[in-house]
This record gives structure tokens, sequence and C-alpha cells, in this order.
């Protein structure tokens, strides 16, 4: 059990390991030769200029101006101030809104921590319950004497607590509101003044029916000039091309692997470089490395040649799926937010994402079979979780003292001693969890791929939402089960079954001291350790050595990486859970949660204004996810603390606290019908405001040209000779709009076919009128 003195040696060493690694970063940002890895996005946007371009040799890899090492802490004040719209302006919103939620955390927990240290802290320390209680049976530490643990059953000093889960729900609850309202209005300013986009005009229709005398892409056109005879603008079919993607993707490496190698030889023209063959060049044949990864380029290159035009003429690699574009973002949001058929399971239409943001690879999963993917992941995430929990349970038992002198007695000696024994209580639970929980991301990563998500953003929403839910139940609940049943095993032994919820109760606030733990590891040393950013250091200076011939080149090797959402998000979202179940049980963590909040921000900010550029831009799409997460943090610590008051017989404060969950789920409804709507569809008065200012603004613009080729699959712009195969997908530039039809029936064409010779008598005269020259 964790004492105070323990935890001092576990934030002395966390403090110690950020406060290295602050200076690090400090000192390693001014030098000339990290300057793409420190601030990789001013060179994307193109305004920056590499410091080693000029100057004196030794200047172009050190930084020889002896004032920066006097100011090399002055990040922190340039990280803020940057005011949020031109933020907005510069990073996006999706990454203005992200760093609201470290803000949310501050405005929720500055006030409460104040609250619980003046009022919740003396009440609980002025009692002697564990004092006593420590004589007889239970195990405790000091710590717990700040908590509810500390309180004797039945006592009246239940109503403070209660009074304040009051004020801390309803405190929430207004900071959640306000900062909805706020995000939505951000987002339809945002969207006002955003510049045009392709996905504003373009929505993804899947499940287009089979037709045997018509393609895909034929029957794609006649379906929108027949239903949005005046919006439809033009179309894109999907098509299947991972199989080309594979081979373009192994060409990149072979020709990273040549370039490796022509610059081994142009520094050492001697003897040529000789590889193996073999795995990994490990074994196998002997052999020139230039002329054979040239051999690899040209096989790949035909491969690839052969693969594009199989992609471009086999019907079997169109999807049943297009993207289909409108002159109007009014005609668009029509399209995406109306049922297109009386059967509700055919030509289903939602917004397309923007073209950077798509996951190419998933579009060409079968759209019947999403519904059994997502059944078969379901099923393994369950399996996962709870399975999980049976190594996690092993890992934090041989995280302590006991555990560990129980697996290695011979140790014993060691780690009796006072130093070694609070380092093993205080830094080593947390540690070992976070290292154990290193791979989590990339299988819910995977998992989400499976499932057939066909955005980069709805991947990773989908993601943290597992990640949340791994988290609730492992490393919350199953801390805290798991903890209190290893701890508490004697007791539970020795007691009635009628003492046993009374101990668990006792128990569940002594598990603070292991979260506190957790929090220095993660939420100090780890944010230390993020703006560090160790990894892309070492692989930048690898490619820039290996590589790096050209200015593309070294572009390329820089890794400005990107937010993150499926792993930053859930971390927020825990500490929130954390801050908000032991506010009313252990207030000495507040504050621990209160630093995290804080330099997280400030780490974040200076992220992205310098370092991240993200992958794709939703307007703050996942506002709604991060609201409903904060709320069930405090639906949990709402039911946990009438749990641990049933357990101190305070049978009185049950219908007050009842109350409590019931106010939080209306409220959540509430700002569910208000604001939802904001982050899910678009107005049609917005839509046309934007299409009236933009049609006064450029009354000539050419969209088709600017729309035909947005969602062309990346591999077919990825060579420098694609530009045939762009046309190819883009061939109906310069054709008429119709498509004369292949099929007996006339019902879907809004014009004569020359293969009849007659006009749909099913149409209107107005859609004929409109379709004559």
């Amino acid at each position: 059990m964790a004492t105070i003195a323990d935890i001092g040696v576990s934030a002395a060493i966390n403090l110690l390991g950020a406060f290295i690694f602050l200076i690090a970063f400090a000192l390693l940002r001014i030098q000339p030769f990290n300057d793409r890895v420190y601030f990789p996005k001013w060179y994307l946007k193109g305004l920056r200029d590499s410091p080693s371009q000029a100057g004196a040799f030794v200047r172009k890899f050190v930084n020889v101006d002896f004032r920066s090492y006097v100011k090399f802490l002055n990040w922190m004040p340039a990280a803020l101030k940057m005011p949020e719209p031109e933020l907005i302006e510069h990073a996006g919103l999706d990454s203005a809104a992200y760093l609201r939620i470290y803000l949310i955390g501050l405005k929720i927990f500055i006030p409460i921590t104040v609250l619980a240290w003046a009022v919740l802290v003396p009440v609980n320390y002025t009692n002697d319950t564990l004092r006593l209680e420590r004589l007889s049976n239970v195990t405790s530490s000091d710590i717990d004497m700040l908590s509810i643990s500390n309180i004797p059953a039945k006592s009246q000093r239940f109503w403070s607590h209660i009074v304040m889960a009051y004020a801390f729900t309803f405190w929430t609850c207004y900071v959640l509101r306000k900062e909805y309202e706020n995000v939505a209005n951000m987002r339809w300013q945002f969207l006002a003044s955003a510049k045009r986009r392709p996905d504003q005009f373009t929505v993804l229709v899947r499940n287009v029916p089979p037709d045997p005398d018509e393609s895909v892409s034929e029957l794609v056109e006649h379906f929108f000039l027949v239903n949005h005879p005046d919006n439809y603008l033009t179309h894109q079919v999907v098509v299947n091309a991972n199989q080309l993607a594979k081979l373009v993707k192994q060409k990149k490496k072979q020709q990273n692997w040549l370039d490796y190698y022509q610059l081994k030889y142009s520094r050492n023209n001697a003897t040529k470089p000789i590889m193996k063959t073999g795995f990994l060049g490990l074994w196998g044949q002997k052999v020139d490395a230039i002329d054979y990864h040239v051999a690899e380029i040209e096989r790949l290159s035909k491969e690839i040649a052969a693969e594009r035009e199989s992609v471009v003429t086999d019907p079997k690699a169109i999807m049943p799926a297009a993207f289909v574009s409108f002159k109007t973002r009014w005609g668009a949001a029509v399209g995406a937010q109306t049922q297109q058929s009386r059967n509700p399971t055919l030509w289903l239409t939602d917004w397309a994402p923007e073209p950077r943001d798509v996951y190419w690879n998933n579009l060409a999963i079968p759209y019947v079979s999403l519904a059994v993917r997502r059944l078969i992941m379901g099923v393994s995430f369950f399996f996962l979780t709870f399975f999980f929990m049976i190594p996690i349970a092993f890992v934090q038992s041989l995280a302590s003292i006991e555990g560990i002198e129980k697996a290695a007695p011979f140790l014993k000696p060691i780690i009796e001693i006072k130093l070694i024994k609070s380092i093993v209580q205080g830094f080593l639970p947390g540690i070992a969890l976070k290292l154990f929980l290193i791979f989590l991301p990339s299988i819910l990563m995977i998992m989400s791929k499976f499932e057939g998500f066909i955005s980069i953003s709805s991947l990773e929403r989908r993601s943290a939402s597992r990640y949340y839910i791994f988290n609730l139940v492992n490393v919350f609940l199953g801390s805290i089960i798991t903890g209190s049943a290893f701890e508490q095993l004697d007791t539970f032994m020795k007691q009635s079954a009628n003492d046993i919820p009374k101990t668990i109760g006792v128990a569940i606030p002594i598990k603070a001291t292991f979260f506190i733990t957790y929090i220095m590891v993660d939420g100090w040393a780890g944010i230390a350790g993020e703006i560090l950013m160790l990894k892309p250091l070492i692989m930048y200076h690898l490619k820039n050595f290996f590589l790096v011939k050209t200015e593309k080149d070294r572009e390329e090797a820089m890794d400005a990486g990107s937010l993150g959402f499926n792993t930053g998000e859930p971390r927020i979202q825990f500490y929130f859970l954390l801050g908000l179940v032991y506010a009313t049980v252990t207030p000495l963590l507040l504050p621990f949660i209160l630093v995290f909040f804080a330099f997280a921000y400030v780490v974040f900010r200076h992220q992205i204004i310098n370092v991240y550029n993200q992958e794709y831009e939703s307007g703050a799409a996942f506002w709604p996810d991060v609201h409903k997460r904060v709320l069930i943090a405090l639906i949990i610590s709402q039911l946990l603390l009438m749990g641990l008051m049933s357990t101190k017989e305070a049978a009185q404060s049950t219908p007050f606290l009842i109350a409590l969950p019931v106010l939080t789920i209306w409220f959540y409804y509430f700002t569910q019908g208000r604001y939802e709507p904001a982050f899910i569809r678009y107005p049609l008065q917005e839509a046309m405001m934007k299409d009236t200012l933009e049609h006064a603004r450029e009354p000539n613009l050419n969209l088709k040209g600017y729309l035909q080729s947005a969602y062309i699959h990346p591999v077919f712009k990825s060579e420098d000779d694609d530009d045939d195969h762009d046309t190819a997908f883009a061939k109906k530039e310069d054709e008429d709009v119709l498509v004369p039809t292949k099929r007996q029936s006339r019902r879907n064409t809004p014009a004569p076919s020359k293969f009849s010779g007659g006009s749909s008598p099913s149409l209107p005269e107005a859609v004929q009128e409109h379709q004559e020259p």
C-alpha cells in the first residue's frame, strides 16, 4: 500500500523525467539540423526555409547564438500567444476543438478542486475511522485519511458529500452545455467561411442495385439525372484498386532501397554495393544491389501498368458505389440527407468524406458484408476486453511489494530498502500498466478497419470509442476490482458474508493511490515525452543520411504526424473519469489531474501550431462523442458514490443520489436534441446562403472541372505518367451528360434514347423540356 512518501518519490521521479525531456526538447529544437523535425508544419506550408542553407559549416548543425539558449523555454508562452481564430485558420477546426477538450478539463476541475479541498478534505481528515480499523482488519495508508473511507458508517458528514455531488454535477453540466453551444457555433462559422472543398458538393452512394443491361456508371448517371435533374453534375465510380495500391507501395519501397544504394555508391565508388536476396538480406544469392533493385522496379512497373489497365477495363473491379457531385451545396444536402428510393436498403447516400479523409481500401468491401463484419468485431472486442483483465491483474499483482516477494523471494532484501520500496510502490504499477497497453491502439485500429468504415475520421472515432470502453472496463473497473481482491484477500477469507460489501466500499477509494501513480507516469512524463518526439527525430536523421538526395526527398523524410484522435481522446476521457469519480471520494487525486490538463494543453497547442499536419478536416464532427463520454463518466461517478454510501449504511441518502443520474441522462437527451444536429446534418438554409454568395462572387466558375477528378483513387495520381489514366476515369468531361440506355425499360432515362428512338413517356414534360438544347 503506497504512502504519501511513496507518492512523493513517484512524483519526484516523474517530474525529473518530465524536466529532462523538456530540457532535451528545448535544446534540440533550436539546433539547425533539427529544424525540420520540430517545425515541419511551417515547411509543409512553405512558410519556413531551412537554416542550413547558408553560413559557416558549424552553423549548419549547431546553434552558436548563446542568447537563444538563455530563452530556451520561450516555446511555452509562444504556444499560448496565437489566438483561436488564427489557430483555426492555421490548423483547422478539428485541432482547435481538440484543444478545447483540455480547456474543458480545466474549467470543470479547477472549481471542483477548490471546493473539494475546502469542504471535503477537512470533513474526511477529522475522523479516526481508519486509524481504528487499521488495528483490526483493513489495509490502508495515510493517504486514505483524506478520503471518504475515513468517515464512519451512518455519519451525518455524508451530507457534505451529497451536496458536493450535486454541485459538481450541476457545474459539469453547465460547462458542457456552454462548450457544446460554443463548438456548434464555431462549426457553423467554420462551414460558412470555409474555402470551397469537393466534399461540400459530393455524396457517397452505396449499394447501387445490379442491372444486367447497364454498367454501374451508366446506372448511377441515369438515376441521378432522373431524380435530381436540376442539381446532378458528375460522378466517379468506386473501383477496387487495392491490389494496384499494394504494387505501388512495393515499388516505392524498392525505389527507397535503390536511392539508398545509389547514394552509398556515390560516396564510395571503389566497390559496388552487394546484397543478399533472401529474407531481410540475411541469406540468399549475392547480387549487385543497384542492378537488382532496378530490375525489381522495372518488373513492378510492368505489373502496375497491367493491373491499372485491368482496374480501368474490368467490370468486376467496379464496385456498386460512386461519388456523386452536384451543382450546388443545396443539391448535395438534399441528396445526402434524403431517402433515394422506395427500398431503404438501395441507393444509400451519405455525405462523402473529403478526398484526403477517404480510406480507399474499405471502399472495395461489399456493403452487404458490413453488418456481418461489425458483428464479428463486436464479439471479438467483447472477448478482448474481458480476457485482457487476466494479464492486467497478473501484471499489477507483480508490480507490488507482495507480488515481487512472492514471485522472486531472493529480491526481498533489496526491495525492503526504503527508497527501492518507495519506487516499487509509487512508480512501478503505473509504468507496468502503461507498457502493457502499448499495442492496444494498433489492435483496435485494425479491428475498426476490418469493420469497413470508409473514412479515416470515422476509423479513428470508432477506435477511440472502443479504447474508451476498454479503459473503463479494464484499467478502471479492472484495477479496482482485481486490486481490491488481491489486497484484501486475507480479510475476505476471515470475514462473514455480511461484512464483505463494507470492505469493498472501503477498498474502492484506496485504489486512488494506484491511479495517482498512473497519472504521473502517463499524464506527466508521457506528455513530456510526446513533445520530445524521439522516434521522428531518429527516423528523420536516418532517412536524411541514407535516402535523401533532393529537397523533395527531405520533405518526405519529415514525419509531422497528426493528433491521433483514436489514442489521445480516450486518454483525456480517462482523466475525466478519474477526476469525476474521485472528486467526492478522494480529492487528493484532483491536483494531479489539473497538472495533466494544464501541461497537456500547452504541449499539444505547441505541437498543433508547429508540428502536426492533420490528415483530414471533419469540422469538429467528433464533439458529440466527447460530450457523451464526459457525461458517461459523470453518471459512473454518481453510481459509484451511491454504492459507497450503501456500504456506509447511509440509506437516507439514496433518494437524493438517485436523482443525479436521472437528471444527467435528461440533460444528455436535451443537449443531444438541441446541439447534435449541427454535427450531423447541413441545413438547406445554410447551403443556399453559401451557394448564393459563391455564385455572386464567381458567376463563371467551372465547378465540373473542379470536381471531375477530385475522387479518383490516389494510386492513379501517384505516378508521373498517370495523366492518361486520370483521363480514362474523367473521359466524360467533354461528352454529352446523357448516356444512352441499354435496358428495355426507359423509365430511368430523362431523354430520347438513340437505341429506341422514342422519348420516355413516364417523365414530366418539364424534365423533357429541360433536356432540349
